[in-house]
């Protein structure tokens, strides 16, 4: 079984530390790749911090895994050594339920092989699993994605992760031509919101705490940007939007966004506060408007994804950095101190 260099965290306070970690040899349907570049997420921190609730430390975390094969399993058929390939948030689900067979394998509802997470979770062969901090890791065909040639390979990571999350909703609630799509915060998901949104073909507005990033939201493909902190201002786009999805960790006022949706409208949030939301239900009724959720996606979708990101030529903009930068890089990823995400660049362990 090979072994392999990771980062690990050994309790919420998130100092990480070099280890290393045993990985399985490829069973007969499975693939190994080394893995290059590793996104960091916010929800590795909030994992990591114990936001989510408990966790079994010494934890490896990440979910946006981008590298190259190098040893298949004699059953695999959909890669061959040296394919780029990437993986996402799981890893296995159960393949027969209803949920696995209509292509939504995050929402597996088999009760003895349910979703097995990338990381924080138990694996088929009853070990915890560790995510995509380390430079191998052996997951099945079925769960690996192909990274199109097109796709720069540091930045394919964090589409894994935060390409699907915001692809997802947007295509499921109609973005593009004729409609107005707000993306709310411009972070590590935002900014790859907004491309998605306007090579989709759809009318992109941004709403952002401060107007600090606004000249990046114009780049990256909005018409217009909007600062939380105006009121005022935003009063303006009171029923005026189709499609809003909100991307922000924090508790959010949510019937002040509900207002700014047109009859029929949606508002989809992704960003997963920590702690619980409220809002008035006419602010629902009162113009029929829907408020949705949304978690990443299953694997066609992913791939899906993947490829129109690289027809379309949509890329998060990175930082690279080591693996002894991880530490501080959740740090900076909470005071919102990145443009846009990290990648771990695995050489460096």
């Amino acid at each position: 079984m090979p072994d392999v260099l990771a980062y690990a965290t050994a309790d919420a306070s998130c100092q990480f530390h070099r280890t290393t970690i045993t990985r399985r040899e490829p069973g007969p349907t499975e693939v190994y790749f080394e893995v290059r570049y590793a996104g960091i997420c916010h929800s590795d921190i909030h994992t990591a911090r114990g936001e989510w609730g408990p966790v079994a430390y010494p934890l490896v975390p990440g979910h946006e895994l981008a590298g190259v094969v190098t040893r298949v399993g004699a059953d695999v058929t959909a890669f061959a050594v040296g394919d780029r390939v990437g993986v996402g948030c799981f890893v296995d689900s159960c393949r027969a339920c209803e949920q696995c067979r209509a292509g939504h394998e995050q929402f597996c509802t088999s009760r003895d092989a349910p979703t097995v997470w990338t990381y924080a979770s138990v694996g088929r062969d009853g070990l915890p699993t560790a995510g995509g901090y380390s430079q191998g890791i052996t997951v099945e065909q079925d769960y690996v994605c192909h990274i199109p040639d097109a796709l720069p390979f540091e930045k394919s990571a964090p589409l894994l992760c935060a390409g699907v999350t915001l692809y997802s909703p947007l295509k499921r609630w109609g973005a593009g031509p004729g409609k107005r799509v707000a993306i709310i915060g411009m972070g590590g998901l935002g900014h790859v919101g907004v491309q998605l949104a306007a090579k989709m073909g759809a009318e992109v507005i941004v709403i952002s705490q401060t107007m600090a990033k606004r000249e990046d939201g114009l780049r990256f493909g909005a018409s217009d940007y909007y600062a939380l902190s105006d009121p005022e201002r935003l009063g303006q786009l009171r029923g005026t939007l189709d499609l809003m999805v909100s991307t922000v960790s924090a508790t959010i006022d949510l019937d002040r966004l509900l207002r700014l949706l047109k009859p029929g409208g949606v508002l989809v949030d992704v960003g997963l506060p920590e702690h619980a939301s409220t809002l008035r239900l006419s602010s629902l009724t009162g113009g029929n408007k829907v408020l949705a959720g949304s978690q990443i996606g299953g694997i066609a979708e992913t791939q899906e994804m993947l490829d129109f990101c690289a027809e379309h030529g949509v890329a998060p903009q990175v930082e690279i950095i080591t693996g002894e930068d991880i530490t501080a890089a959740y740090d900076k990823v909470v005071r919102s101190q990145v443009r846009y995400r990290y990648v771990i660049d695995t050489s460096t362990f």
